[in-house]
């Protein structure tokens, strides 16, 4: 196996700092989050050192090194990441939801037309894209709006809880459908809605697949400083052939170089990601 490639140190300093992985940048409250979301583009929830990317868990730790205890119930930093998704869902001003390969993953608003150009579907696709039992949950949350869990499964009629969390997994990863509340009395549940009706002009903004994957792997390079082989596929959820093709039309334009094969670097770094 070829070995993998080592980061810099003056690149893990920058990261440090755009991902919040310091003391002095603690992400402590609600509008924090919001402000680390919006500033990287996005952010996994609950993933710790151990898997590249931004993550909240770690801004909330504050250090570079944070890895997630098993018990993680008396764990105070991953309490408090957990209160602060519950907060950012009830605020809605941040998307959330499970996305490509069922990572629960943050994205701010000028991000969601990127990922829905890769993973949206549209309503003419439903039909030959979607499981029977996830047309079955969409069906009712079209006429209901919004429904919580119980009830979710109860209507539908998709009553078998490993199917139904299926189905929801799958409304969840082409960006139908997203939790818009989270209940704890009388007992745990989500509020479900269409994410759609949180989100409508950037999910209902039409933008080119390639162009997408360019914005992607510009957002995430602007906050990493640099890129090794693999790594903006493994934060994603792109192929690691369209992940290449995004770092490479970065190269073309000038934001990025390739000092190695698979490595793209940041031209200009503090450079933000394109707005349009």
């Amino acid at each position: 196996m070829r070995p993998r490639p080592h980061i810099p140190p003056d690149i893990e300093e920058y990261r440090d700092e755009h991902w919040q992985r310091e003391g002095s940048l603690q992400v402590q409250a609600p509008l924090d989050a919001e402000r680390f979301v919006e500033r990287n583009g996005f952010a996994a929830c609950l993933t710790d050192a151990r898997r590249p990317g931004p993550s909240l868990y770690v801004a909330v730790c504050g250090r570079r090194d944070a890895v997630m205890p098993r018990n993680v119930q008396k764990d105070p930093e991953a309490s408090l990441t957990w209160q602060l998704k519950d907060q950012l869902v009830r605020r809605g001003k941040t998307y959330y939801a499970k996305l490509s390969r069922g990572k629960a993953m943050f994205l701010a608003p000028r991000m969601i037309p990127y990922f829905h150009a890769v993973w949206g579907i549209r309503k003419s696709e439903e039909t030959r894209r979607l499981s029977k039992d996830a047309r079955l949950i969409l069906r009712v949350l079209r006429h209901e709006w919004e429904m919580g869990t119980a009830d979710l499964r109860t209507e539908s009629g998709v009553t078998d809880r490993r199917t139904f969390t299926r189905a929801l997994d799958e409304l969840q990863a082409t960006m139908l459908v997203v939790p818009s509340e989270v209940v704890y009395q009388p007992r745990f549940t989500y509020i479900w809605t269409l994410g759609i009706g949180r989100f409508p002009t950037p999910l209902t903004r039409r933008v080119r697949r390639d162009r997408a994957v360019r914005e992607i792997a510009r957002c995430f390079l602007t906050g990493a400083g640099l890129t090794i082989p693999g790594e903006l596929a493994r934060v994603t959820g792109l192929s690691r052939p369209e992940a290449g093709l995004g770092n490479r039309a970065l190269v073309a334009e000038g934001y990025a170089t390739t000092p190695a094969r698979g490595v793209y670097q940041l031209v200009a770094p503090g450079a933000s990601p394109v707005s349009d």
